[in-house]
């Protein structure tokens, strides 16, 4: 998710066995994408150095398996100054390493699955995927100590899954580079690896087959306008399935969608990836989209399954009202997730 983060002053307006580690099968199991396999994910995102550290995070933890997901996303988060930066570094707004290995063990202890999803945002709040950095050696170089620590922590962690990168469209056309950074990463860490290409970027990596899984971030537009229709939904889903399924086939690997998700505001399904579509709430808008989504996926082998953007955001950190946030809890999105989740 291309985040609306806070900054200090203001608010700124964001090979086979491997895979059955993700699935939960034995290295010989038979891997057929049945929905019991699939991963049922939530992210719990940070925002400040302590959010991992916060109490409220063994009762955040507990709800979301509450809801049948067994699996858990984390996002500690880098920063650099401009999109033609070389470097890239932590401020206030990332989580601590302490942090992220409190929360890794507070997850498994819930029995939870992991998957580390390191991103690196800018500064000034602008989308991610405008980076293009005017040394592109340098900026490889930064980016792959930046990646390789959190991936030498998910190995110390037992993290289940890793993330190489986020929405990073301005680089992830360098296929030799990438292949660069996976090698270093896969040289560091041993469990499952995927990249988390937006809905648009996707079909344009041409680095897939040196990972695990393909991640795409699932925010396509389903509608030109509000709605609740199952069959309106149901036919923006239909072009995009048929052209995942093929994509899945030419690449020979299952497809997560590493984030989906719909604030509770009127005409969500129409922008999912906005923060601030309308200042009115759409709590069924949005339960309507979990639905949808799940009923149109959910007969797919080549589906990996959802990682939902997102949880409840932690107390007073400047981000979106809640009754109209992306999170579904408390909301009739929560009870959806419960319905095709809890067994």
């Amino acid at each position: 998710m291309r985040a609306l983060r806070r900054t200090t002053a203001a608010l700124a307006a964001t090979a086979t066995a491997a895979v059955a580690v993700l699935t939960g099968c034995s290295a010989g199991g038979d891997g057929d994408g049945s929905p019991e396999q699939r991963v049922r994910g939530i992210t719990l995102p940070a925002w400040s150095t302590g959010d991992y550290d916060r109490s409220e995070a063994r009762s955040y933890l507990r709800q979301i398996a509450g809801t049948g997901a067994r699996w858990v996303v984390f996002t500690p988060t880098w920063y650099q100054d401009g999109t033609r930066r070389s470097t890239m570094h932590p401020t206030e707004e990332t989580a601590d390493d302490a942090g992220v290995r409190r929360i890794v063990g507070l997850a498994h202890a819930a029995g939870l699955k992991v998957m580390l999803k390191p991103h690196v945002d800018l500064v000034n709040g602008d989308d991610r995927a405008g980076i293009r950095p005017a040394d592109k050696d340098a900026w490889f170089t930064a980016y792959q100590r930046f990646i390789t620590h959190y991936a030498r922590l998910a190995g110390e962690l037992d993290v289940e899954q890793f993330a190489v990168g986020t929405e990073l469209a301005g680089t992830s056309g360098d296929r030799r580079r990438w292949r660069a950074v996976i090698a270093a990463v896969r040289d560091t860490y041993d469990g499952t690896l995927t990249y988390a290409a937006n809905y648009d970027e996707y079909a344009a990596i041409r680095f897939w087959t040196s990972l695990d899984l393909i991640g795409i971030d699932a925010y396509w537009p389903l509608a030109d306008s509000a709605t609740t229709d199952p069959a309106r939904l149901a036919k923006g889903w239909r072009p995009i399935v048929t052209e995942l399924s093929a994509f899945a086939e030419r690449q020979d690997r299952k497809i997560l969608f590493t984030e989906a998700g719909y604030v509770s505001q009127h005409g969500t399904a129409a922008e999912p990836y906005s923060w601030t579509v309308s200042e009115r709430a759409g709590a069924d808008e949005q339960a309507a989209a979990y639905e949808a989504l799940l009923t149109a996926f959910d007969d797919e082998p080549w589906w990996a399954g959802v990682c939902w953007w997102m949880w409840d955001d932690w107390p007073d950190s400047g981000e979106t009202e809640r009754r109209l946030a992306y999170t579904p809890h408390g909301k009739p999105a929560e009870q959806v997730l419960r319905s095709w989740w809890r067994e």
